[in-house]
């Protein structure tokens, strides 16, 4: 591996196509020995911001650095970063061990380290058999193959999980985070949150290219607040009762306003309160309840409720550091 520190840097990051702002001033850290996941909607602007940090875009405005620097002025770049964007291209014709062999004199290895880098990809098995008749899911792990060539500090990956089946992306799971403990600086991006979160350490969140939020996942997770349900056959003593305790509803009406946002003049739905006290509290008023149960939007949740524009409080957008 590469002896550089990986640390990767964006600062007030923009690209604009025409009248279309793809990227908006986007800023953001990704430390070395962590795996960050880069999530955001399809047309968020991951992809043109990977594409800048290649030196394969050229910034409106802005920087995109590693190790401090540009990646065109790194000294050897394909030893430093692995890079798979999009849909990697293979002659169909060629091995997967051919393959690995094209590149290996650009990135300046030896042609056995094809050989290496198939079996850390567990695709050694496969690797006289023509790339034409790989499964997606084979071809993902042989573009993983070939970012790994220079054994570079940084790994930046567009969409890893694309076409593995549910073993493929354990597999993944594992080898990726094992990267991360060699040291190793490994942004991968997503448009979904569940396919990644039991991956990375850290999010970079963006819509509309903009940054809605950076953290740590644990971070991240404790921005979702419990939600309890409730619904009664009365709807005023409800109403009377979530006033009392100056319980805070979820749709943000006034508080005492029976009739939520769904039309049910007998339900509501509280946030940052447990449903025991809400309970015990019903119990003793002596109101009859038909329903009482705990909501919790779960990190999927929260993942749509930020690049929809808001937070799940309905609130700005957050950035966590």
């Amino acid at each position: 591996m590469a002896t550089t520190d990986g640390t990767i840097r964006v600062d007030h990051l923009s690209k604009s196509f025409g009248r279309v702002r793809a990227v908006d001033d986007l800023s953001f850290v990704v430390h070395p020995g962590r795996v960050t996941g880069f999530l955001g909607p399809n047309g968020a602007g991951k992809t043109t911001t990977l594409r800048m940090l290649l030196g394969l875009v050229r910034p409106t405005s802005g920087t995109a650095t590693i190790d401090g620097v540009p990646y065109t002025r790194l000294p050897r770049p394909l030893r430093t970063v692995g890079a798979a964007l999009e849909a990697a291209s293979f002659h169909p014709g060629r091995t997967a061990r051919d393959h690995l062999r094209v590149y290996a004199p650009q990135v300046g290895v030896p042609d056995r380290r094809a050989d290496e880098v198939l079996e850390l990809v567990g695709l050694s098995a496969a690797a006289n058999r023509r790339v034409g008749g790989f499964s997606l899911g084979m071809r993902q792990r042989l573009a993983l193959a070939t970012t790994l060539l220079g054994d570079p500090s940084v790994l930046l990956l567009d969409e890893p999980a694309n076409g593995l089946d549910p073993e493929g992306i354990r597999w993944l799971r594992v080898f990726l985070r094992a990267l991360a403990a060699q040291g190793r600086t490994v942004l991968v991006s997503s448009h979904v949150l569940s396919e990644v979160e039991q991956t990375v350490d850290d999010v970079v969140i963006i819509a509309r290219g903009r940054l809605v939020h950076a953290s740590s996942l644990p971070d991240l997770a404790r921005l979702a607040r419990p939600r309890v349900r409730i619904t009664a056959p009365d709807a005023a003593a409800l109403a009377a009762l979530v006033a009392a305790h100056g319980w805070v509803r979820s749709d943000e009406q006034p508080v005492g306003t029976p009739t939520d946002a769904t039309g049910n003049p007998h339900r509501v739905e509280l946030v940052d309160v447990d449903a025991a006290d809400v309970g015990r509290a019903a119990f003793a008023a002596g109101i009859e309840l038909h329903e009482l149960s705990r909501h919790d939007p779960g990190l999927e949740g929260l993942f749509l409720g930020l690049v929809g524009g808001r937070d799940v409080d309905g609130g700005d957008r957050t950035e966590v550091r």
